[in-house]
């Protein structure tokens, strides 16, 4: 299929915005449906790419547009297809840049799906494999047929795997995430647990085999079969394709229903949303009914963070997309982005346990770390703003706790003065500690200094003199008079307990 020939499908509504000649004959591989600023790692040469374009505004200007399309041009990509709806029409920014690299510019209307286009290449696709010579292929021309109805159904990865390896007699065969989730398994192969999962993945006695799809870190699909001379190697990657198409279709769904979860969750974070009884009880309901959750019930709210910039929001989505789908029961959710770029959850339930789940999460990504945050749950949906906003600060306590490591807090966690500071925002904390503190806090003067570490040890013994005096090897009265000059300099006195409570929280703000 070529560039040449998605144009000419009319009920696609396609528009060629530049690109002419040989570059409309590129034979197309696949699709790519990407939202990254960077999205040169998930493509593969061949590729159409669709995006949305939240990636840009018309506040970037020119270079950024610049560096995504040269991305597209360096991974040999075979155009650009490019949605309106987000900015209401294709800026003029990414026609030059398509045009100075030779990328193929086609606009998409907001009234043409993505999964449309990906169906209409990947079922023409396989309406061309089937008409190839039965020796090209190691999959059987019947079952490849049958394969390709099923696609086109909407059958799910189980039906899938199950109807690919039945010619075989079913050989022992997993369909795992990087995490250790089982997404499918023939009748022969035996239930994994998401360590014993992980294990196979990383050291296997088998063939395990990486689903090519635009999946994250988190999320991805990996083939995995227990005996290697069960089948041929070229059948794997013929089954192995069928399952990246399935799993394209997938994300693209994921990402139709984050449109729909981010209107909820812009409702739910509207300003006052959380101090007042409820948004506008007709905009919840509708808003929760668009996501296709019920509108009465408990809920709980999960927010993660996978870096400081919006450009990390992708693989937050897909981190909350594969943390929920290993809960027990499968909870229905809706999961979407906020405008700090802190993906977010909607779950209708209460109780989410994630405690055994987020070290699977987070192994995956050692250098990003994971964050997340659990409000409290909620017993009406009138009070998910209130659990949003909790979650919310949760997350920003998990940062502040491990910074570099990923962390999850929950309800429980956020139960001491140490846990309620975490999340307080970094400025605000250095400017109450310095504040509090005042002269103290200068470590260019070894008197300051001395004098904090004894106000610290002090707290520390919980006011005891005899144990601080002892504890920094002093006399009780040297105890004495330095706390008189901490008094002094601080205007605090450490006879009082709120005093106390303000130079603690101001130490533990630094």
């Amino acid at each position: 299929m070529h560039v040449d020939d998605l144009l000419q499908q009319t009920s696609l509504d396609l528009h060629l915005l530049w690109g002419a000649g040989s570059a409309l004959t590129r034979e197309i591989s696949g699709v790519t449906a990407t939202d990254l600023e960077d999205p040169t790692r998930f493509l593969r040469a061949g590729e159409i790419v669709l995006s949305g374009l939240v990636w840009w505004s018309p506040e970037e200007g020119q270079a950024k547009v610049d560096r995504f399309v040269a991305a597209l041009a360096t991974a040999g990509a075979a155009a650009l297809l490019a949605g309106e709806e987000t900015h209401g029409a294709i800026p003029d920014a990414l026609v030059n840049a398509c045009r100075s690299h030779g990328i193929p510019l086609v606009a998409v209307p907001p009234h043409t799906n993505f999964r449309a286009i990906i169906d209409a290449v990947y079922l023409r696709q396989w309406g061309d494999l089937s008409r190839r010579p039965s020796g090209h292929h190691a999959l059987p021309e019947n079952v490849r047929i049958e394969l390709s109805h099923l696609l086109e159904a909407g059958a799910d990865a189980a039906t899938l795997l199950d109807r690919a390896l039945a010619h075989l007699g079913s050989p022992a065969c997993h369909l795992l995430t990087a995490t250790g989730r089982t997404i499918a398994r023939t009748s022969s192969a035996p239930p994994l647990t998401p360590t014993e999962a992980i294990r196979r993945l990383t050291r296997p006695a088998g063939i395990s085999l990486r689903i090519e799809a635009d999946a994250s870190a988190y999320d991805s699909w990996h083939l995995y079969l227990h005996d290697p001379d069960e089948a041929p190697p070229r059948l794997l990657h013929e089954i192995a394709d069928v399952l990246a198409r399935r799993q394209e279709r997938l994300l693209h769904e994921e990402g139709e229903a984050r449109q729909r979860a981010d209107k909820l969750l812009t409702l739910l974070a509207a300003p006052g949303a959380a101090e007042s009884p409820a948004p506008e009880p007709s905009a919840l309901r509708a808003a929760l009914r668009a996501c296709g959750l019920p509108e009465q019930g408990a809920y709980q709210v999960l927010a993660v963070a996978t870096g400081p910039t919006r450009a990390r929001q992708a693989p937050a989505v897909a981190a909350l997309h594969e943390a929920l789908r290993h809960v027990p029961g499968s909870p229905p959710y809706a999961a979407g982005v906020l405008a700090d770029g802190v993906a977010a959850a909607v779950i209708h339930t209460a109780g989410v346990e994630l405690g055994d789940i987020w070290p699977l999460l987070t192994a995956r990504t050692p250098r990003v770390p994971l964050h997340g945050g659990l409000g409290d749950p909620a017993d009406a949906a009138e009070h998910l703003p209130r659990g949003l906003t909790r979650a919310r600060y949760a997350v920003a306590a998990a940062r502040t706790a491990s910074p570099r490591r990923g962390h999850l807090v929950g309800p429980d966690g956020m139960t001491t003065l140490t846990a309620l500071l975490a999340g307080v925002p970094d400025a605000v904390r250095t400017a109450f500690a310095a504040k509090t503190l005042g002269s103290l806090t200068d470590d260019t003067d070894a008197v300051p200094s001395t004098l904090l570490h004894t106000l610290e040890t002090y707290l520390d013994h919980h006011g005891s003199w005899a144990r601080t005096a002892e504890a920094l090897h002093l006399h009780v009265n040297t105890v004495h008079y330095r706390i008189q000059r901490i008094e002094a300099l601080t205007g605090r006195d450490l006879s009082r307990l709120d005093h106390k409570l303000d130079l603690y929280a101001a130490l533990r703000c630094r």
